[in-house]
């Protein structure tokens, strides 16, 4: 028998029965692959016991921490690296060969990964890519705590990044992102992703926006300004091509401004309580 790549697979989850099949057919190599479940009400829990990993369930209490940060501070991690995979996230043949790789790196303790998005069941192309820190070593650093206890309606991190010390370097192949759910979870997801980012923004806004990376600072001032949901489009449709993706690449655009206005009209909305 071949050795198992020594890299902890945590896959956090609520009612994925949909994507998390696929998404575990291509994690079998690993050396433990742990499924986080928020009390899932479908199948999902069902589905990874039969494929014969590891099922936690997570109770949030509404106070730090969430998902993430709890398995890396409860959960008994069996290797020096653990790698974050969304049940909508495929790791391909590329990727896993560089994975191997990179572990055995001592430069770095943690990697950039882009994912190729698919969009109504077509792989996007072009437009703004898509890129998180979801493979690092384990005690270098976790996600960033927010102070959000009296307003956040996420248990897991979704718009957190990982705080990583030392050098962190950025893989050339890439994870596949493909939700199997449809629009309508889609829309639904981005709504409660808005009203999540406005009460961010607002709590920044006390705050002076401190600890922000210019990415960051950059987003918030569009955001503040009216002018974020017109950027976006007009930056990923047409200056990063997104139009060579034809009516997927327009609609996911249109999506992706539609979320920004919805961040920034619930903000006016907060403004006035």
């Amino acid at each position: 028998m071949s050795l198992k790549i020594p890299v902890t697979v945590v896959i956090p989850v609520k009612n994925e029965e949909l994507n998390i099949v696929h998404c575990l057919q291509r994690v079998s190599g690993f050396d433990q692959i742990m499924v986080i479940d928020s009390n899932s009400t479908d199948n999902t829990a069902k589905i990874a016991r039969e494929h014969g990993v590891e099922v936690h369930q997570f109770d949030w209490n509404g106070q730090f921490p969430k998902k993430r940060n709890w398995v890396l501070r409860n959960l008994p991690i069996k290797n020096d690296w653990v790698l974050f995979l969304d049940a909508d996230e495929y790791m391909t043949d590329e990727f896993i060969i560089e994975l191997q790789q990179a572990i055995k790196n001592p430069d770095y303790n943690g990697y950039w990964i882009v994912f190729v998005n698919y969009f109504m069941g077509r792989q996007l192309k072009h437009g703004d890519p898509f890129k998180k820190l979801p493979l690092f070593k384990v005690g270098t650093g976790e996600y960033e705590r927010i102070q959000e206890d009296s307003w956040s309606h996420l248990d897991m991190e979704v718009h957190e990044h990982p705080i990583i010390e030392g050098k962190v370097g950025s893989f050339k192949s890439t994870i596949i992102h493909n939700d199997y759910k449809g629009l309508e979870k889609y829309i639904a997801r981005h709504n409660a992703y808005s009203t999540w980012e406005a009460n961010r923004f607002m709590t920044l806004k006390k705050e002076g926006f401190k600890g922000l990376n210019k990415r960051q600072k950059f987003k918030y001032k569009l955001m503040e300004s009216g002018f974020l949901p017109m950027v976006y489009f007009v930056g990923s449709y047409i200056i990063k091509l997104g139009f060579l993706d034809g009516k997927e690449g327009y609609f996911f655009a249109k999506y992706k401004a539609n979320y920004f206005l919805q961040i920034q009209t619930k903000i006016n909305e907060l403004k006035k309580i």
